[in-house]
C-alpha cells in the first residue's frame, strides 16, 4: 500500500533578488543559496524509515485487507467499465437514456469504492502522518543547523530554481541533522489524535522507539 506523503510548507520565502552593497575599497558581499528537497529529507531519514519498516508489521493486516479489497474493487470496476463502453460503442457512441443510467450507477460504484477505501486505510494513513509530524517539528532545527554549518543564507526547493549544480544540494546534510534530532519516532498515535495539532501529545509520554525485532521487508 502506497502512503503519500503530505507536502511540506516552512514559509521559506523564493528568492526574488540578492541586493549587492559596495563600500569604499570593499568587495560585493555575497550571499549563500543552497537548495534543499524538505520532502525527501523526511522520508529517507532514519527515523521514517525505520518506522515505515515496523509499520508494515504492525499494521500487516490492515494493510492486507486494503490491498485484497481493493484488488477486487479495481476488477469490479473495470469489468463494469467494459461493460459501459462496450454499450456505448453498439449504441454507435450515442448516448441512450439506458447508457445514461448505466453510466451514473458507474459513477456510483465508483464514489462508493473510493470511500470504502478510505476508511480501511484511515489507521494507516493517520499512523503514518503521525510519523512524519514527529519528525518535521524538527525538521525547521535541523535545517537551520546546516545553514549555519554549511555558511547557507538563502534556501530554495528544487522546484523554485530553474538549475543548480549538485554542491549547492544540502538535503543530504539536513537529513543527517534529522537523523540526530530524531533518531526514532512513535508509529502509534495517542487517542484522539489528529494531523496538524502539534505538541498535543508532547505533554506525554516520548514516542516508543521502533522495535528492532520487527524488521520485515516490504510497499
Amino acid at each position: 500500500m502506497k502512503i503519500y506523503m503530505k507536502a511540506l510548507a516552512l514559509g521559506l520565502a523564493p528568492m526574488t533578488a540578492i541586493a549587492l552593497t559596495t563600500a569604499p575599497a570593499a568587495a560585493q558581499s555575497k550571499t549563500g543559496i543552497a537548495v534543499a528537497d524538505l520532502q525527501r529529507a523526511v522520508g529517507t531519514s532514519a527515523a521514517y524509515t525505520a518506522a515505515r519498516t515496523q509499520m508494515q508489521t504492525t499494521y500487516k493486516p490492515q494493510i492486507d485487507a486494503f490491498n485484497a479489497r481493493k484488488t477486487a474493487i479495481d476488477a469490479d470496476l473495470k469489468s463494469k467499465g467494459d461493460a459501459l463502453q462496450a454499450a456505448l460503442t453498439a449504441a454507435g457512441n450515442k448516448p441512450t437514456p439506458a447508457i445514461e443510467t448505466q453510466y451514473q450507477q458507474f459513477q456510483q460504484q465508483q464514489q462508493t469504492a473510493q470511500a470504502e477505501l478510505q476508511r480501511m486505510g484511515q489507521p494507516i494513513g493517520l499512523a503514518n502522518a503521525y510519523v512524519e509530524e514527529q519528525i518535521t517539528a524538527k525538521l525547521s532545527d535541523a535545517l537551520k543547523a546546516v545553514m549555519t554549518k554549511t555558511k547557507v543564507d538563502l534556501v530554495l526547493s528544487p522546484e523554485a530554481t530553474v538549475s543548480y549544480q549538485p554542491t549547492v544540494d544540502i538535503t543530504q546534510a539536513v537529513v543527517t541533522e534529522l537523523n540526530t534530532l530524531v533518531p526514532s519516532v512513535g508509529i502509534t498515535p495517542p487517542a484522539g489524535w489528529q494531523p496538524g495539532r502539534q505538541g498535543q501529545a508532547a505533554a506525554g509520554a516520548a514516542p516508543a522507539a521502533p522495535r528492532s525485532a520487527q524488521q520485515p521487508q516490504s510497499r
